[in-house]
């Protein structure tokens, strides 16, 4: 049995033009899994940062992570704890 388990997902969007619009695409594919998202656009840098408070099981918090960092221009890292039920 897949646990459930809460998260978070840090994600940096380097040019948000270009790499933006495939991570917002993903992002509503799982949105039954993410609990927030607090969203910065970090000027001076030229970064964007997203950062989103999951709850789901491990293979679909894995699987969004793995998708986003697939994407060009976008640094994704996460940690989890066990759900208490």
């Amino acid at each position: 049995m897949n646990k459930k388990r809460i998260g978070f997902i840090g994600i940096i969007i380097e040019d948000r033009g270009k790499h933006a619009p495939m991570v917002n695409e993903l992002l509503t594919g799982y949105g039954d899994i993410i609990v927030g998202r607090m969203g910065i656009p970090y000027h001076d840098c030229g970064f964007h940062v997203i950062t989103l408070t999951v709850d789901g099981s491990t293979n679909e918090i894995g699987a969004l992570t793995d998708k986003l960092g697939m994407i060009e221009g976008v640094t994704v890292k996460s940690a989890m704890a066990k759900k208490t039920e």
